[in-house]
Formats: C-alpha cells, structure tokens, sequence
C-alpha cells in the first residue's frame, strides 16, 4: 500500500483519545517536555496556564533543514521537532514522538511560523498525532494539517478529550469554510479531490453580491473557476484558477512522489508554462561541515527534481556549471510573475511576488501537487490589513526597517495574522521597486496570508527592463488597485516612513525589533555595545538590486573613510539571482568590495537556511544579518540579529552593530575599529 493511501483516509464520526494515547503539552520549560516524552509526567489542561505554552514554534524547529532532506514522510516523522535545543541538548531525540505514544499535541499562540514546508506537519502526522490544538496557527501550517488530515482545535476541547469524552467531527468545523470542512470530512486534500472528480463530494457555491474589494480579493475575484459570482468577501470558500508557481530541490521531491502516488507514473500537468522548478536552497550545502553527511540525501532531492522537470516540462532554472540562476523568488519576479497573478509556490517567500501587483503566497507539497495537476486551488478568502505610506525614508533608513517596524507594532499583537496585508499610499512612490519586495516578501514573518503592493508606472517600466517581450499596455490593463470603499478587517494604518529609524530584531524571532537612536546615527542605542563575528548581506529579502546598492554605498564611504571590513568580522555579500550579479558587476561593485574586505558569493540560497557560507559555527557567535528570519538554528547555532542591509554593511566595518549614515564614517569610527585599507 503506498503512503498515499495511508496518509489520506475519512476520520471516523467523533473523536476520542485512543486507550492508551497521550497528550503532549509543549511548554517553555523544556524540561516539562523531555518528562512528558520519557513517560515520567502527564498533563492535563486544568493545571496547565495557557501562558506557559510555548508560543511561536516554528517550522524550522519542527523539522530542521537536514530532516527535510529526506522525502518520505515516514523518515520525517522519526526525527519530529529535531529542531528545539536547550541546554545543548536535544529536546526531542530520535524517534522521540513516536515512542512517546501521543495522539493530540497542544501549543501556545502562532503554532508553525515561519517555513511553509510541508514537512512540520508530516513530523506530527507520521508520529501518530491525530490533533493540533493551539491558542492559533499560522495559516499555512495550519493549511498543511488540514491537507494531511491532522484535526485542528482550540484548548476547549483538551480537558474534554482527557476526561474521557467523544467530540463529534463537526465541532472541528467551527470557524472553517464550506470546503475546508468537506476537506476535514474527507481527511486530507487528496482524498477530498478524489471525491471531486468521482462526484461524491461537491463544492457549496458562495453568493456573494457587488461590493467594493480590497486588491486581494479583487485578484481571488477575477480567478474564479466557473459562473461563481465575481465578487468575493472574507470568508468565502471558492475554487480559484492558478496562473503560475513553483518549487525547489527542498520540495520537488515529495511534490513528484505524491502525484505518482495519487495519479500513476503517467499522470500530466495543466498548463506548465508558468510553472517553475529552481536549484537554489541546496546549492553550497556542499560547502557546510555540518551538511555533508547529508550529501547523498541532497542528491536523491536534485536527482528527483531533475526527474520531476523532465516528466512535468515546466520552466528549468537548475544550475548550470554549479551556479544557481538565483533565488526562486527573486528570479520569479524578474521573469514570470505578471499584475493581477495569483502564483502559489512550496516556500514561505513566495509572497515577495506581491511587489509586482500579484497575491502570491506559499503551500505545501500536498496543495501545490493538487493544483499543479488541476490548474486551480481552493481559497477561504483571508481578511486584509491596509498599509498606507506616507514620506519617504531617511538617509541610512530602509524597507527592512519599516518592516521590522511593523513586525514589532502589527504581527507581534497579532493583527496581521492570517490576513493579506496591503501597501500603498502616496509614499510608495519614494520607495523602488527591490524595496517594495522586501516589504512583500517578510508578509510571512509577520503570519499573513501575503503581501501585495499596489502598482504603476514604476512596476511596468521595471518589467519593461527584464522583459523586453512584455506587452507593457497589457499589463497596464491589468494592475489591481483597491476599490474605493473596500473595507479592512485589520483596519488602514499610515505608516510615516519619515519617522522610522533603523531596526534590529534581537535574536529569537523577527518580531523583537528595537529601534536605534536616531539623533546620533551610531550603535543601536538599546541593545548597549553588540560586538559581531558575521555580517551577512544576501536572502530573497537581501540579495536584489537595491539592497546592493545600499552594501556599496557603505562601503564606499568606508573606502573613502579609508575604512574596511573589521578586523576579525567576516562580511559576506551574496547576490540573489544572476541579474543581480551582472548589475553588480556593471556599476564596479565588485571592485570596492574586493578592496574593502567583502567575501562575494555567487547567487542563490545559503546562510539564510543553515546551507551556504555566512552561517554561525559556534553558539558564541553573533551575526547581523539582512535576511527574513533569525529564529534559533536557522543560520547556524549562534547568536542572529536582523538588521536592513545598511545596517549590515555599517556594522561590518564597525565590528559592532552600528546604524549608518552617508558620510559620518570619518566622525564615528575609531581607528582601531577597522584598519585602513
């Protein structure tokens, strides 16, 4: 019996614990945790505070970079939460949720932020979890049990559960759309499209009548399959056609199984000509000590992806020579995605299309293989959120400030949470087009569904410029703004980017930004004097255009400081496609970098995901870093601060973090900070 069939499957009528079965109760005290893993301690929720639950795990501590090399779920599962260290330790050993015997597992607030992989839910799945409970989830996670037949709830139904009782199916409808329930009811995403095609299961049509949209919902609107009513609302469960996406050498792999799976070796694709397959997370994973026992792993993932692009005839962007065309997002923007999209890919960062007037935003391997074979998807269309910019930024100010800004003001309180969050206004002339992705592209960190950014002339004259082929006027047609009257759940903020100053987000999670004292433009005033090992310039988030801009304008002005990289911080700069690197080249960057210190490193993934050079060796360590997340682990096991890449590039020739202005090098660093060239 393939693992299809055993993954997919109708749950029975009510819900019970398994005689025998457990609950494990994640809590900030890892040591409760480890007690309940070795069968010492067992909980129940009336002793529990809810506060004492973990909050914010992320995918990352699910299932680790080296667990997602493996593609079988059953292999995922056996090194569940591999991820969560404390005290140097492993929380979860090997095979430790299996053994444990547990059936419903409870969290904290925003139960899997971060990745999209698929792979966080598989771990739970394949270990026997047969319920998530949690204050909330972030969407995709979410999504991704949902898919894989995994019951959601709240903390009402532990107690419950635990005193013995059966809950009916129908109570894990609550607060579900039609269709999510029919997924339920079915038990995962495969089995409900099953019922599809044989017509045992149909879709509830949704009546929503004329009414003023936000662009989201204008852009779900105009991608509804059939005569459904052209108008859309939050909350509408609809069936949306998909223009375009893709997946990497992280996620190909299980996209191709799962559809041999369900399909048969033969089985075909709709329309593969906006589709996309890149080699980009894994291409100096060769290069890091820690990834080379997982060397043949990873090559079992290229080989599979390579297999899936022959078989599927989607666009290839594999490495040519061992180079990466660039990062799938960047790459993506620059070559596939068009205004008005609606793109869905297997990564977290597929939102960063939102900068090109698309709703774009990540899924998991089970979604994206559905709607890969399809050509549409299902939609609980999410509420929005209004950004409204005004200003412009400030010297020594960028987009990952105001983003850290929001973070810290918006996601942290949860008002972003699962919503789409929306940017214009008229400061978002002031702002290019790479600075508009970053904004995008960290919608993710922040638990919405996506970012989109208004368009105009800007955006079609920066296709214009990749595409020469584009049909400018058609696309002019087909930029989305937001109906006059369109209401927002989230509410409309205006944001003054004037008043931002630069942010760093302290180690642990983005949303712990803390801004710098901005009458003096030197160290970030409330973190005291952070001394760095590591700079690291690079990511989707950082590795565009602009942001090389801003890396070359620092140090520039530490040339002419006559300034370089400090002595003992290594500062490395990695360019996010070969777009990038050609305009690099083209405007003489390569040059002040080699004389100023910088290591430059060819385009793709790397440090951001724990795979390429830049990564921490030792927990002493601290890096400051341009990409999109610095959760434990992620970029190596120590210390990771976010920061905009001015910032990146000023605390490089400083050697502690230090906002940056233009010019004031010569006034702010102390001759022994950084030799002189």
């Amino acid at each position: 019996m393939s693992e299809s069939s055993l993954r997919f499957g109708p749950p029975p009528a009510e819900f019970r614990l398994t005689p025998g079965k457990r609950v494990l109760f994640l809590m900030q005290d890892p040591e409760l945790v480890r007690r309940q893993l070795a069968g010492e301690l067992d909980l129940r929720m009336e002793d529990i505070d809810p506060a004492d639950l973990l909050d914010d795990i992320n995918t990352d501590t699910m299932t680790p970079a080296w667990v997602c090399f493996r593609h079988r779920p059953a292999d995922i599962a056996r090194d569940a939460y591999a991820g969560w260290v404390a005290d140097g330790e492993r929380v979860f050993g090997t095979n430790a949720l299996i053994d444990g015997g547990f059936e419903v597992i409870v969290a904290g607030l925003r139960k899997g932020v971060g990745s999209s992989r698929e792979t966080a839910a598989q771990c739970e799945k394949w270990a026997g979890i047969k319920l998530s409970i949690a204050a909330s989830f972030a969407p995709i996670h979410e999504r991704n049990l949902i898919n894989q037949g995994v019951l959601t709830g709240g903390y009402d139904l532990i107690q419950r559960l635990q005193d013995g009782a059966a809950i009916p199916l129908d109570t894990f409808f609550d607060g579900q759309d039609p269709i999510t329930r029919e997924i339920i009811r079915a038990g995962g995403l495969f089995a409900f499209g099953s019922g599809l095609r044989d017509g045992s299961i149909t879709v509830p049509p949704h009546e929503t009548a004329e009414r003023p949209m936000t662009m989201g919902e204008k852009i779900i609107a105009s991608h509804l399959v059939g005569d459904a009513p052209k108008h859309v609302k939050p909350g509408d469960a609809v069936v949306a056609r998909v223009d375009g996406g893709y997946s990497h050498e992280f996620t190909s792999a299980q996209v191709h199984v799962f559809l041999e799976e369900e399909f048969g070796k033969d089985y075909a694709v709709k329309d593969p000509s906006k589709f996309a397959v890149f080699e980009d997370h894994l291409i100096y994973a060769d290069d890091v000590a820690k990834m080379r026992p997982f060397i043949a792993e990873i090559q079992t993932l290229r080989d599979l992806q390579v297999e899936f692009q022959k078989h599927t005839k989607v666009r290839d962007y594999s490495a040519k020579d061992g180079v990466s065309p660039g990062i799938c997002h960047q790459v993506a923007r620059e070559h596939i995605i068009e205004p008005g999209d609606f793109i869905q890919a297997t990564d977290s960062h597929t939102c960063m299309g939102g900068a090109s007037n698309a709703l774009a935003y990540g899924v998991g391997a089970t979604e994206y293989a559905a709607l890969l074979h399809s050509g549409f998807t299902l939609v609980e269309v999410p509420e929005s959120i209004r950004f409204e910019l005004h200003g412009a930024l400030r010297p020594g100010v960028a987009a990952k400030d105001v983003i850290l800004y929001i973070l810290l003001h918006f996601a942290k309180p949860q008002k972003t949470l699962n919503r789409i969050m929306e940017f214009g206004g008229p400061g978002l002339a002031n702002l290019p087009l790479d600075e508009r992705a970053t904004l995008a592209n960290m919608a993710t960190e922040c638990s919405a569904r996506a970012g989109v950014v208004e368009g105009d002339e800007a955006l079609l004259a920066w296709i214009a410029a990749r595409r020469p082929e584009a049909d400018i006027d058609a696309l002019r047609a087909r930029l989305v703004g937001p109906d006059e009257g369109a209401h927002y759940d989230g509410g409309v903020h205006v944001i003054d980017m004037s008043t931002i100053e630069p942010m760093v987000a302290t180690p642990g999670d983005p949303d712990q930004g803390v801004p710098s004292d901005a009458t003096n433009g030197a160290l970030v005033a409330d973190l005291g004097d952070v001394a760095i090992d590591i700079a690291y310039g690079g990511s989707c988030t950082a590795g565009k255009e602009d942001d090389l801009d801003m890396y070359a304008a620092v140090m520039t002005d530490a040339l002419a400081a006559g300034l370089r990289v400090a002595e003992g911080v290594r500062f490395y700069i990695q360019f996010g496609s070969e777009d990038v690197e050609r305009y690099a080249r083209g405007k003489g960057y390569l040059e002040v970098f080699e004389q100023t210190g910088v290591q430059v490193i060819k385009p793709g993934c790397g440090a951001c995901i724990g795979c390429g050079p830049g990564v921490s060796e030792t927990s002493d360590q601290v890096t400051v870093s341009a990409i999109n997340r610095n959760f434990q682990g992620r970029s190596g096991p120590g210390k990771l601060y976010l920061a905009s890449p001015l910032t990146v590039a000023a605390s490089a020739v400083t050697g502690r973090i230090t906002a940056w202005k233009p010019g004031d090098f010569a006034s702010k660093v102390a001759p022994e900070a950084a030799p002189t060239v």
